[in-house]
């Protein structure tokens, strides 16, 4: 296999029904996406091997098909990085672990996290989005590479926001266990007068909630690209917490590339990656209301915060982007000399 000037043929690999940041990884680098996912089977045990025996399939197809030269696949499930594992060892083929914080944090993942060390030693290197992921690699013997934020795309600008158009919160969530999914809904019931919008389905009927949903909250429920992103692109502000210290907030970096403010919890990966159009805050409703209190006074001022951090993101994106490169092409060399 020869690696070409202009960068290597990618394939990248996701066992989930959809993901931005796969998407606009394999965009960046010039690769294809696939989403693998036999959600029908649901997550059961006694379906679930089902499910990753269908998908592994399902993967070993899309790489046949397209025989990549290097394959990127996303953890969790670490299952699939052991699917991406089979094939390119069969094929002589190097593959990049795209690893989420939740593979580390996660607790249904950390049995598996002796597999998931052994297939990241292997890889030419494992994405993660901060320097603490990173460092856990490298102590486990594994290369590591920090990718803060890839930049999103979601389509055309047509639906930007005007300057004129009312103050509308939107939370995203995903009703995951790391979401102080109360806290939102308590900070809407304490500002009545702004509108709030919650994206994502509620599990079981609703019942993470917190209660009544107080008028001015409107669920959104599962929107699809082109919808979530004019949504991002004409709020007033995006809320995006977790209640986990070493990750990062996907819909905050997405909401910063539409050049819209966000609400993050104050931790300090967060606090590093959003330094400027944004506003830290503890997981708490009178913390998220002051928050939103003080963006809406503001709001001029916030929005140019997040035009100037967008750029200097993908400024730092295409510096990382080189060196991801340069290292997928350094293992190359490595493994033809052995």
């Amino acid at each position: 296999m020869t690696l070409p000037n202009s960068g290597p043929r990618i394939t990248y690999i996701s066992w989930a029904p959809h993901c931005s940041r796969s998407d606009a990884t394999a965009r960046e680098l010039g690769g294809t996406s696939h989403m693998v996912y036999w959600g029908w089977l649901g997550s059961h045990p006694a379906t679930v091997w089902l499910k990753y025996l269908g998908q592994t399939l399902s993967t070993w197809a899309v790489l046949l098909h397209e025989r990549p030269q290097v394959v990127f696949v996303m953890s969790p499930p670490p299952v699939a990085v052991l699917s991406v594992y089979g094939y390119c060892a069969v094929r002589r083929v190097l593959f990049v672990v795209d690893a989420h914080s939740g593979v580390f944090l996660t607790r249904r993942w950390r049995w598996f996290q002796r597999l998931h060390f052994w297939l990241c030693r292997r890889a030419a290197t494992t994405i993660v989005s901060n320097e603490h992921l990173a460092e856990l690699l490298r102590s486990k013997g594994a290369r590591a590479t920090v990718v803060a934020d890839v930049p999103v795309i979601f389509g055309t600008d047509g639906d930007a926001r005007t300057g004129d158009e009312e103050f509308v919160v939107v939370c995203v969530t995903s009703f995951d266990r790391d979401e102080p999914i109360d806290v939102m809904v308590e900070a809407a019931r304490r500002l009545p007068q702004i509108r709030f919008l919650m994206t994502g389905a509620p599990p079981r009927g609703g019942r993470y909630l917190g209660g009544q949903v107080p008028e001015n909250l409107q669920l959104t429920g599962f929107l699809d690209s082109p919808a979530y992103g004019a949504l991002l692109r004409r709020a007033g502000v995006v809320i995006a917490l977790t209640t986990d210290d070493h990750t990062m907030q996907r819909a905050a970096y997405e909401a910063i590339y539409q050049g819209t403010p966000v609400i993050v919890s104050n931790t300090a990966v967060l606090r590093a990656a959003f330094d400027e159009g944004a506003a830290h805050v503890a997981n708490e409703p009178d913390s998220v209301v002051d928050a939103v209190v003080k963006i809406r006074a503001n709001h001029a001022e916030y929005i140019n915060g997040a035009i100037r951090l967008r750029a200097r993101k993908a400024a730092r994106w295409l510096r990382t982007k080189a060196g991801l490169l340069d290292q997928i092409a350094g293992s190359h060399v490595q493994a033809h000399r052995g």
